[in-house]
């Protein structure tokens, strides 16, 4: 379901400052980790924003832990948005990106699993996920009481086909 109106496009310089104020609410709210507005210039183009009538509406980016693994992070939609389904859209658009890209795995830490599950990602182990934990949650200050919740979607496998394949 697309709403009238609504763009799915690149991160510009121009969005920094309003992705940056977007994730410092969420942030704020504890919905996500901060990100300062220095990381987002070095990193806008790992974004996808949703943009609604030339508003920012959404955001979501696209970060490579190694050769075969990536991550979705910083997804957060303007509370107007929210319920419209356009962090759906932006995440579709990421999975798409990934697997462009040749990545076999996707991941994410969060607090609504449920949302990840409808997109086909799958609970993990934070185990699992050695390039993460040691590239950069080892830096994050929540590091020994982190309370996410790790998600994985297989980019390498056909939805359905997941016993067949071991």
């Amino acid at each position: 379901m697309t709403e009238p109106g609504l763009i799915l496009r690149a991160g510009r310089m121009s969005d920094v400052p309003a992705i940056h104020a977007l994730l410092r609410e969420q942030a704020a709210a504890g919905n996500l980790l901060p990100r300062t507005q220095e990381n987002l210039v070095r990193h806008v183009r790992d974004f996808v924003v949703a943009e609604q009538d030339a508003t920012l509406a959404g955001v979501g980016a696209l970060e490579i832990m190694g050769p075969d693994l990536g991550e979705v992070r910083s997804l957060a939609v303007v509370p107007m948005f929210q319920r419209r389904g356009m962090g759906e859209q932006v995440t579709q658009a990421l999975v798409r990106q990934a697997r462009e890209l040749g990545l076999k795995r996707l991941m994410a830490l969060t607090y609504v699993p449920g949302f990840f599950a409808r997109l086909g990602f799958e609970v993990v182990d934070k185990d699992s996920l050695p390039e993460k934990v040691w590239q950069v949650c080892v830096k994050c200050y929540k590091f020994n009481r982190c309370d996410e919740i790790a998600v994985m979607l297989r980019l390498d496998e056909v939805p359905g086909t997941a016993a067949a394949s071991g």
